[in-house]
């Protein structure tokens, strides 16, 4: 039996992962603080995922296991230890603490004598305080541009601290310098002891103070910067099985925003498998069941002849989507296109200025930048999104 620690269902799981292991032929079962949340169709189990001793003795109560791995945020660091215990591949836990710890990750660069980024920690209740600004105020360990701001200044520092404080009164949260710069993407994958490229991603964000990412091309990093990458994610242990990596190109030199211990996500990790053509989820499948990156023969992802643009329809205001396109796929000038919804009609939510106003993701891949860029726009302007506030 192969284990996945997962909270909600997500795209990655249910497009991407179990299919893989159906693939493969290998059975799977979701272990899970939520089970009622997960389609029928899904083998569940109720856990407590976020306690390493109650996954690992779930794990040992049940079938023979093969493996153990999570693809959430969260859950990276008790699966991992679980898995230690239990004696099945995997990541290291301390470096998966690191990777969720937003100061941790900081710590450990700068102790490797790598970059240093000016940031404090704010334990819940702890006055805010800042000697930079521009700043960015953010939870410790949080996710999808959640509550992330850009502050300008003290009294604004002061807001929005206790704006995420009402929402997130147990939080921990980081206060550090807002680095500026083009913000790119680094996607890797690993066994033990190699850490192959995948690829990479130039991003496109909204206007501040929050950090919506409305657009991704592909944009691999040069060798000279995917080195500089490589000794930063050596000082946080980053090896074994996938990770997503967001940095900023600044006067040449990559600074890390944040380094997330898992397959990029938004139905990115879908796309680049597209892209590359390759089994993407299969691979992460295979390492955790004990094969190496060179069992696998992941392609160069500069030597790739197709390039790939992808955009995401964010929700202008709060209100009820009342009406969506569905599932599309279809060529125009030879350029792949795709439309994936993100978000249920009749669904009702509050807008938030980040990841979670996502409605839809559409995408395009092509030989030409160009021909890519303008099918894309012409494939957008022919669907439309209702929401009735």
């Amino acid at each position: 039996m192969l284990y996945l620690t997962a909270l909600n269902p997500t795209d990655s799981v249910l497009d991407g992962l179990l299919p893989a292991a159906d693939t493969l032929g290998v059975p799977v079962t979701v272990l899970t603080d939520r089970p009622d949340d997960w389609p029928t169709t899904v083998p569940t189990r109720s856990c407590p995922v976020r306690d390493p001793q109650a996954v690992t003795e779930v794990v040992r109560n049940g079938p023979a296991a093969v493996g153990l791995f999570s693809n959430s945020d969260h859950l990276q660091a008790p699966t991992a230890l679980a898995a230690r215990r239990l004696g099945l591949p995997g990541k290291d836990p301390e470096s998966a603490r690191r990777c969720k710890d937003k100061a941790a990750t900081r710590q450990a660069v700068a102790d490797a004598g790598l970059d240093v980024v000016h940031a404090q920690r704010l334990a819940p209740g702890q006055p805010p305080t800042s000697d930079v600004f521009p700043a960015v105020v953010k939870p410790r360990d949080g996710v999808a541009s959640e509550d992330a701001y850009l502050v300008t200044d003290a009294d604004e520092l002061a807001r929005r601290v206790t704006e995420i404080r009402r929402r997130r009164p147990d939080a921990a949260l980081v206060v550090e310098e807002y680095l500026p710069g083009e913000v790119r993407t680094h996607d890797t994958l690993g066994d033990a002891g190699t850490l192959a490229v995948l690829g990479g991603w130039r991003t496109t964000l909204g206007p501040p103070p929050t950090f919506t990412e409305l657009c991704l091309e592909w944009a691999p990093a040069t060798p000279a910067t995917a080195e500089r990458l490589r000794a930063q994610l050596d000082a946080l242990g980053v090896r074994f099985g996938p990770c997503h990596t967001e940095f900023v190109m600044h006067r040449e030199r990559p600074r890390l925003i944040e380094v997330n211990d898992r397959l990029i996500g938004d139905r990115m990790d879908l796309i680049l498998a597209e892209l590359l053509d390759v089994p993407l989820f299969e691979y992460v499948i295979r390492l955790h069941l004990g094969e190496s990156v060179a069992d696998l023969g992941l392609p160069d992802p500069a030597a790739i002849e197709q390039t790939a643009r992808v955009e995401y329809v964010c929700a202008e205001r709060g209100g009820t989507l009342v009406a969506a396109p569905g599932p599309i796929d279809a060529v125009r000038d030879g350029v792949r296109l795709g439309c994936r919804p993100l978000r249920p009609i009749g669904t009702t939510a509050e807008h938030t200025g980040t990841n979670r106003d996502y409605l839809a993701v559409l995408h395009a891949i092509g030989s030409d930048p160009a021909v890519v860029r303008r099918a894309l726009v012409e494939f957008r302007a022919g669907l439309d999104w209702v929401i009735d506030t």
